[in-house]
């Protein structure tokens, strides 16, 4: 069977088995999902079978947070050991299931972006994300459909957003509006209505990005977290540094766009520090200096969530804002949004508000995501919203690896 008749047969199925993987800019693990689709087109229907997150080892972890600065040998063995890494994680979340890779019929995986560039002063963008889709195919034997950003970035968009359409097609509502949070490295949103067309779809700004820079430069531990945001929560955030650091050209650009790491990473939180604590370095700060610290960043990604909201329509106003991603367990971040989105419901991705056939793990939405986008793939449909990419049209995004 060629490789063209073998997706042809997968897209025919009324029901897929696929895998999505997923690891974002916090590269703390990799995010891994087996769902059952069902249907076609606009109308499918998604159920998670199984999610779990696998950890980077320590080594892998340090590599990667290296890779932006690293040499053409080095980022080349790093994506074959990714494409290894991501393997074991599919084999994983079959077998979590009682399933093996022989059962599932794709695979989608988003890879570990390295770099990231929107487009700029009329040049197009530029993104890189690694973890060799060829090894994920030959050592599951699933095809896998990976590089997702490419074809967006080729049409003049940012290659980011991506979730936004798998948000309009797993949890639209008839007749309502609801905005969709998501929460990692980086905070993205998506405008959701009963209609394609009215989506809308941005990054808000920094996520969790500053506060896991902050604490893993001060503890000195890479795999560092504030748990819960339980020292956040014993802070007091420094109002004026946020007003500061919210002067920031991104916040007041109009959507689409899209930013990373490279904006808003280690010398971000660095510039935060410095606005905090003059003249005092992050790994010399006492608990209470850290607290502050952790706090102010807390509220900038939730004052910037809620400044961004000028940008959506008035009517119809969001009935809810669902959350997921790593920033729902922060607790300090939730109350920050909690008030102030108010009088706006704001709940997780596995709570009350949202639909009980739609409520997933808040940290899974993402892998879910590039499951769905890998489908529509191979059926030759479409996977980005250009409202939110800033893309000239839409594009059936991502490569196709045979795993025969």
């Amino acid at each position: 069977m060629t490789l063209g008749e073998k997706l042809h047969e997968i897209a025919s199925l009324d029901e897929r088995l696929v895998i999505g993987l997923s690891s974002g800019t916090s590269y703390d693990g990799i995010d891994a999902a087996l769902v059952r689709i069902l249907g076609h087109g606009s109308d499918i229907r998604v159920e998670l079978l199984s999610f779990i997150c696998v950890p980077f080892e320590a080594s892998l972890r340090e590599r990667i947070a290296r890779a932006p600065s690293s040499d053409a040998p080095e980022l080349t063995r790093l994506n074959f050991d990714i494409g290894e890494a991501f393997s074991d994680a599919a084999e994983r979340v079959a077998a979590a299931s009682g399933h093996d890779t022989s059962h599932v019929h794709l695979i989608g995986s988003h890879g570990q972006t390295v770099y990231h560039e929107p487009p700029s002063g009329g040049r197009l963008g530029v993104t890189l994300q690694i973890g060799e889709a060829d090894v994920i195919a030959r050592r599951t034997g699933v095809p896998t459909v990976a590089d997702f950003r490419a074809a967006d970035v080729a049409a003049g968009g940012s290659g980011a957003p991506l979730v936004p359409l798998v948000d309009w097609l797993l949890f639209r509502r008839a007749g309502e509006a609801q905005v969709f949070l998501n929460i990692g490295g980086i905070a993205n949103l998506t405008y959701v209505t009963e209609r394609l067309e009215g989506v809308l779809a941005f990054d808000t700004g920094p996520g969790n990005a500053l506060v896991d820079e902050i604490v893993r430069t001060a503890t000195g531990r890479a795999d560092a977290i504030d748990d819960g945001g339980q020292l956040a929560l014993g802070g007091t955030p420094d109002t004026n540094a946020v007003d500061a650091f919210l002067t920031h050209p991104y916040f007041s650009a109009a959507p689409p766009k899209s930013t990373g790491k490279e904006t808003f990473g280690r010398e971000a939180a660095r510039r935060l520090a410095e606005l905090v604590h003059p003249g005092v370095d992050m790994e010399t700060l006492n608990e209470a200096g850290l607290s502050d610290l952790l706090a102010t960043a807390v509220l900038i990604t939730a004052r910037s969530v809620r400044d961004a909201f000028m940008y959506l329509p008035a009517d119809p106003a969001p009935a809810r804002v669902v959350v997921s991603g790593g920033g729902v367990r922060n607790r300090a971040m939730m109350k920050d949004l909690e008030r102030l989105l108010e009088p706006c419901a704001v709940v997780a991705l596995d709570g009350p508000g949202v639909d009980q056939a739609a409520r997933m793990d808040p940290d899974a939405k993402e892998a879910v995501a590039f499951a769905v986008l890998a489908d529509r793939a191979v059926a030759g449909e479409p996977g980005n919203v250009p409202a939110a990419t800033g893309a000239s049209r839409t594009a059936i995004l991502g490569k196709v690896s045979a795993g025969l």
